[in-house]
């Protein structure tokens, strides 16, 4: 099976073990992990994420492959977004109110 087949068919389970596998060197059991799975690992978890995952992170890699990062300006106006869309969403019922002690 080669590389494209196998991040296809991989579950975001299996995807989250590899990357857990690749940044500790260990699958989640504890049991350590070979440098030759450990490299299979990063390779595998990098093609997925570039596959399937849209990620808001500042850098990360892009459906080509490459290394996309993120301006400071860009990083800066997600996040002010986001945040505009979080209060747009929320309710007053959701905010607490403390009465004076």
């Amino acid at each position: 099976m080669n590389l494209l087949a196998a991040v296809e068919n991989m579950t975001f389970e299996m995807y989250e073990r590899l990357k857990f596998a690749a940044e500790t060197g260990k699958w989640p059991e504890g049991v350590v992990v070979e440098q030759a799975q450990r490299e299979s690992a990063l390779q595998l978890s990098m093609a997925y994420q570039a596959r399937h995952l849209n990620s808001d992170d500042n850098m990360t890699i892009g459906a080509n492959g490459e290394i996309v990062q993120k301006t400071k300006s860009e990083l800066k106006k997600q996040f002010k977004q986001a945040s505009v869309d979080s209060l747009d969403n929320n309710n007053s019922e959701d905010i607490a109110r403390f009465t004076n002690l």
